[in-house]
């Protein structure tokens, strides 16, 4: 899968994600096609510096998100300018639509997408940014895209923070998106149905994929009803019984170290809802860590949608 991003240009010096709690940033050196984590900072945000919403701004100030990455690329070094930016979630609204007939013009598809995605965000379409990327391969069914559509004020309010910061943000995704590429970058991805849990301070998405493609994507806002457990159980019947899954190969937990009561709990809960292991995802699979035999579980869930976002555009330089 390659998830479509918000916006692309040339190849990234350094991942940053900006998300409700933390700004994080990290760089990959590469030898070949192997890469090396070779610096990673993170830098706490005041609270409400960043509400990650739909709908509304995110940065009650800019400056002073635009500050806090300032200081953040100093203290990672060197002098990077092109920047892949991860995003919260919420920023946008993620579908799954399918076409019977796909128009041979890109823009006319671009266009059938707008249509159809108007009556599921709460702002119009002429203030959106969208992006699509092919979803599962085509069928007599048609041919599924997967398609992000996000408030062009609010990816302009990101993209301001990190130009205060003197860097260029080329490419923009949504930090589920991130991770996902991170896992399929891995030496031996999934290669049947699995599912992917992340979890964060404020929201939580559940993705599942067949192979390299998503077929489910729900994303449900922290103070939403229902407890992640029942959430994930209700994602598992609507696969088996809408989606006539065969059971998952794999489950994937992203973010866990937040939860209150600890990941291994969670982790635990899941398995007992699934009747499958629960993994951590783990960036190492992906990029070493040279100068760490150990890792907290807090690091690994920073440096996963970094890692992800950089493999990806680093394997499409």
């Amino acid at each position: 899968m390659s998830a479509g991003s918000f916006l692309q240009s040339a190849p990234p010096d350094v991942a940053i994600e900006i998300s409700a709690a933390r700004i994080s940033a990290a760089r990959l050196s590469w030898r070949g096609r192997d890469a090396t984590v070779a610096a990673h900072v993170s830098h706490p945000l005041p609270a409400g510096a960043i509400v990650p919403a739909l709908a509304a701004p995110n940065m009650p100030d800019v400056g002073v998100v635009g500050r806090a990455l300032t200081e953040l690329v100093s203290r990672l070094g060197g002098r990077p300018r092109r920047a892949a930016l991860v995003i919260p979630d919420v920023v946008a609204k993620v579908s799954l639509l399918r076409f019977e007939k796909v128009p041979s013009r890109s823009a006319d598809l671009l266009e059938l997408m707008r249509w159809q995605k108007r009556k599921s965000v709460p702002f119009p379409m002429e203030q959106a940014v969208l992006t699509f990327s092919a979803g599962s391969p085509q069928t007599e069914a048609g041919q599924e895209f997967i398609v992000s559509a996000a408030r062009r004020d609010i990816i302009e309010e990101y993209e301001g923070a990190c130009a205060l910061a003197g860097l260029h943000a080329g490419q923009i995704d949504i930090a589920t998106f991130a991770i996902i590429n991170g896992v399929l970058a891995t030496p031996a991805p999934p290669s049947n149905d699995w599912l992917l849990v992340h979890t964060t301070g404020t929201y939580t998405s559940l993705a599942v994929l067949r192979g390299p493609h998503v077929i489910y994507f729900r994303n449900q806002a922290e103070d939403a009803e229902g407890a992640l457990a029942d959430v994930v159980h209700q994602t598992a019947m609507y696969y088996e019984d809408r989606l006539k899954g065969g059971g998952f190969s794999r489950a994937l937990l992203a973010g866990g170290a937040v939860v209150r009561g600890g990941a291994d709990a969670l982790r635990r809960s899941l398995e007992e809802r699934l009747g499958v292991a629960v993994e951590a995802v783990d960036p190492r699979h992906t990029a070493a860590l040279v100068d760490r035999i150990g890792a907290a579980p807090e690091l690994l869930d920073a440096l996963a949608p970094l890692v992800g976002i950089l493999m990806r555009e680093g394997r499409a330089a």
